[in-house]
C-alpha cells in the first residue's frame, strides 16, 4: 500500500482551499508546522489514511501560512486534525494521536458510504450547488484546469476569447470535482466542456463563444464590468442591514462572527450577510474602503457601524435599535 500515491491536497491559497472544501461532502484537514517534530510521523499517517479512504477529501494545511484559516478552525497547537462535513466541523483530534485520528476517519468514511444510498437527496443537493456555482459570477466558465493553466485546447481557446472580449468572469476547474463535472452535463443537457454561462444561462461551448465574440454579440450580452469600489458600494447597500462575516449565520467560521450573529438575532434584527471567505477581492477591498481592518463588519443603510465590540456596546446601552432604524 505504501507504494500507492497519496490522496492529499495542498491548497495554494484560501480560495483554493474553499474550492477543495466544497468539492466533497466530508473533508479531513491536517494543520501542521515544519518545526514541529511530532507532525512528521502524523503527516505519514495522514497520507496513508488518504490512500485507504479515497472517497474523503484530505487537505494538508501548513498552519502558519494560513493564520486566518487556523483561527477559523480554532487551531491552538500542531498537529490538529479537523473533520468537516457539509461545511460544519464534526470532529477534531489534537496532538500526535494516530489511533484517535484513524478511528475518527474510519467513522466518517463509514458514514459517507452509508449516505451514498440516499440518491434523491444527494441529487437535490448537487443541483442546488450547481445552480449556486453557475450564478456565482455574471459570466461563469467551467473549464478543464484554470485560466492560468488550462488543461485542454478548447479550454485554452475559451480563456483566450474571454480575454480578447475584455469581460470579467469567474471559473471552475471541473477536473478537480467529478461530481460537478458529471452533474453539470445533465443539468445543462450539454455533454462537453468548456461551458460558458451569462447571468445563469448557458450560452454554449467554445465554438458558439467564438462566433459571438467575433460578431460582438457576446460583449453586448455580458454585464458591464464594475469597478471594485462600485461593487463594494452595491454590496454594502444591498439591504438596510448587511453583515460581512466569515461564514454565514447557520455556519459561522470564527468566534467573532458567531457572537455578532447571536447578538443580532437576539435583538430581532433582520439582516443580510456576505461571506468574505468566498471572495478575497471583497475581503481585502472592504478593509481599505471602510478603513476598518477586521471582520465582522456591520453596515446600516450603506454606512459602517463597526465590528463586534461596537455592536455589543450598542446592545448594552440599548442603542442598537435606534441605529438600525436610523
Amino acid at each position: 500500500m505504501s507504494a500507492t500515491k497519496h490522496n492529499v491536497n495542498t491548497p495554494n491559497d484560501e480560495t483554493h482551499l474553499q474550492t477543495l472544501l466544497t468539492s466533497r461532502r466530508i473533508s479531513v484537514l491536517n494543520f501542521w508546522a515544519t518545526w514541529a517534530e511530532q507532525c512528521k510521523d502524523m503527516n505519514e499517517v495522514f497520507a496513508e489514511l488518504s490512500r485507504k479512504y479515497p472517497a474523503l477529501q484530505f487537505i494538508s494545511i501548513e498552519a502558519e501560512n494560513f493564520p486566518d484559516v487556523s483561527e477559523t478552525y480554532e487551531v491552538a497547537a500542531v498537529p490538529t486534525f479537523v473533520v468537516v462535513k457539509d461545511t460544519k466541523v464534526v470532529g477534531r483530534i489534537e496532538g500526535a494521536n494516530a489511533s484517535g485520528l484513524t478511528s475518527l476517519v474510519e467513522k466518517y468514511a463509514s458514514t459517507f458510504a452509508d449516505e451514498q444510498h440516499a440518491v434523491p437527496a444527494a441529487t437535490h443537493d448537487l443541483n442546488t450547488r450547481l445552480k449556486a456555482l453557475i450564478n456565482s459570477h455574471p459570466v461563469m466558465i467551467f473549464i478543464k484546469g484554470t485560466p492560468s493553466t488550462p488543461r485542454c485546447g478548447f479550454s485554452r481557446q475559451a480563456i483566450e476569447l474571454l480575454a480578447e472580449s475584455g469581460v470579467k468572469y469567474g471559473s471552475f476547474n471541473i477536473l478537480a470535482d467529478d461530481e460537478v463535472r458529471q452533474g453539470l452535463k445533465q443539468l445543462s443537457d450539454w455533454p462537453t466542456f468548456p461551458q460558458i454561462y451569462v447571468n445563469g444561462e448557458l450560452i454554449g461551448g467554445v465554438d458558439i463563444l467564438k462566433e459571438m465574440v467575433s460578431s460582438g454579440e457576446f460583449q453586448q450580452m455580458a454585464p458591464k464590468e464594475e469597478s471594485l469600489e462600485e461593487r463594494l458600494k452595491r454590496l454594502i447597500s444591498k439591504s438596510p442591514v448587511v453583515l460581512f462575516m466569515k461564514g454565514n449565520p447557520e455556519v459561522p467560521k470564527c468566534g467573532f462572527s458567531r457572537q455578532i450573529t447571536q447578538l443580532l438575532t437576539e435583538q430581532g434584527v433582520k439582516y443580510d450577510t456576505f461571506d468574505i471567505l468566498e471572495d478575497e477581492e471583497v475581503r481585502q477591498g472592504l478593509k481599505s474602503f471602510s478603513n476598518w481592518p477586521t471582520y465582522p463588519q456591520l453596515y446600516v443603510n450603506g454606512e459602517l457601524v463597526g465590528g463586534l465590540d461596537i455592536v455589543r456596546e450598542l446592545v448594552q446601552q440599548g442603542e442598537l435599535q435606534a441605529v438600525i432604524e436610523g
